[in-house]
């Protein structure tokens, strides 16, 4: 007897898919875009709550975007503001510095006519 090895070799064989026509339902064109029938489809339809909600978010951010720059803008007219009437508040305190010195009130009574004199004898002190 002879034996002889023998080796049998399997090929496995997927078993091909059959190719199913394209449907124009699932393929979006521009032409869909175009005559709006892409808001017909139910891929669409499925999704309008979260384009809603996009859509919704969207115009918070434009609106949120507007009030920040409404608010930048006031921002720097009170800074200027408060610059000017900074300035015009040291104006003033170095004018009531200046006309409360002794001699500028003397010359102030003399001009008006009050008729005051200035003290020659110092204060004294109470005890």
């Amino acid at each position: 007897m002879t034996e002889k090895n023998e080796t049998v070799e399997f090929i496995e064989e997927k078993p091909e898919k059959p190719k199913e026509p394209k449907d124009k339902k699932g393929s979006v064109g521009v032409r869909d875009f175009l005559t709006g029938s892409i808001l017909t489809s139910d891929m669409v339809s499925k999704q309008l709550p979260y384009i809603f909600f996009l859509a919704m978010l969207a115009v918070i951010y434009i609106g949120n975007r507007y009030r920040y720059e409404k608010l930048v803008k006031k921002e720097k007219a009170l800074q200027v503001e408060v610059r000017n009437l900074r300035a015009e508040s040291i104006t003033t305190a170095s004018q009531l510095m200046f006309i409360s010195k002794q001699s500028e009130v003397a010359k102030l009574c003399e001009k008006r006519g009050l008729e005051l004199k200035e003290s020659v004898v110092p204060p004294k002190r109470i005890k």
